[in-house]
């Protein structure tokens, strides 16, 4: 996890996207949008609960799931076009 997720996904223009995240370990990670406004970004405890967050589409989207400096464990995650 002290790598995290770092993506750009391709998405279409102006298209709403449900992320889904989960992470399993002990902790919690933090996801982060660029630009800002692209989706507000939330805490994602480490126990196994499904984080769900909506985004739109956009050209330049960069998606960043981080662990806090106590977390340890796995994430992983899902973009699916709502």
């Amino acid at each position: 996890m002290t790598e995290g997720i770092h993506t750009r996904p391709t998405l279409d223009d102006g298209a709403g996207y449900r992320l889904t995240v989960v992470c399993v370990g002990k902790g919690e990670a933090e996801i982060a949008f660029s630009p800002a406004g692209a989706g507000s970004g939330r805490m994602v405890p480490c126990d196994r609960s499904l984080v769900f967050e909506r985004l739109t589409g956009r050209s330049g989207l960069a998606l960043d799931v981080r662990g806090r400096p106590d977390a340890a464990g796995m994430i992983a995650w899902r973009i699916e076009k709502v």
